[in-house]
């Protein structure tokens, strides 16, 4: 039998991933009442998730209005895609110069496998979003900074909802794929100098894109 703490982190993480997927949009209401019912559970432990959700910025508490589903943040994410990539250049240098293990190549090389596959796919923003995520959570477990990868995870709401937009478009899926399989080539062959560009061009380039604003204004902080 599920324990309290237990039953209330099966309903925030139930949360989380309607909130990351997208399934509840930005603006959306979550009414306390529904969500007793839904989860069958009283309010105060209710409140105890909302609570800790609008400490991560999953929501945002309104005195009049209630809990809403925060909008994105392109503020925060243009903080998490600096922190990224400072930290994703020291990662990529520490690979090339202390020579990235064949197991290491062998790993990378099977998720670009299977980015390539999912691409044609149904449902392909979706999969390779989870396999993107794969391909530099291995680069972080690789380098030896798996805590750093866990630790921005927790702050992720607004970049992750960023990038699940961005990835509708499947032309978008194949340009992630091969800056993907450039950053492994440069990676066993040391092109260090190279690996920063490609990192800096990776993650910064949607950020003053106009495609959220022209198609997802609505899902937008103000």
């Amino acid at each position: 039998m599920s324990t309290k703490n237990e039953i209330k982190n099966e309903i925030m993480n139930a949360l989380k991933q309607e909130i990351i997927t997208l399934k509840l949009k930005p603006g959306s209401i979550l009414s306390e009442t529904a969500l007793s019912e839904r989860y069958q559970i009283s309010r105060t432990p209710l409140r105890d998730v909302l609570k800790q959700l609008s400490l991560e910025s999953y929501i945002d508490v309104y005195p009049k209005k209630g809990n809403m589903v925060s909008f994105i943040d392109l503020e925060s994410v243009e903080q998490m895609i600096f922190l990224r990539s400072v930290l994703e250049k020291e990662i990529m240098n520490h690979l090339s110069t202390t020579h990235l293990p064949l197991a290491g190549v062998h790993e990378l090389k099977e998720i670009l496998n299977r980015q390539q596959a999912a691409i044609q796919q149904d449902d392909a923003a979706e999969k390779f979003l989870h396999l993107d995520d794969a391909f530099h959570h291995a680069l972080f477990r690789l380098a030896g900074r798996e805590f750093l990868w866990n630790l921005i995870q927790q702050f992720n709401v607004h970049y992750a909802r960023y990038r699940r937009l961005h990835m509708l478009k499947k032309e978008k899926l194949e340009d992630i794929h091969a800056e993907h399989q450039q950053m492994l080539d440069y990676l066993i062959h040391q092109e260090t100098d190279r690996l920063d560009e490609l990192i800096q061009h990776h993650l910064r380039e949607d950020i003053n894109s106009r495609y959220l604003q022209e198609n997802f204004s609505d899902y937008i902080k103000a």
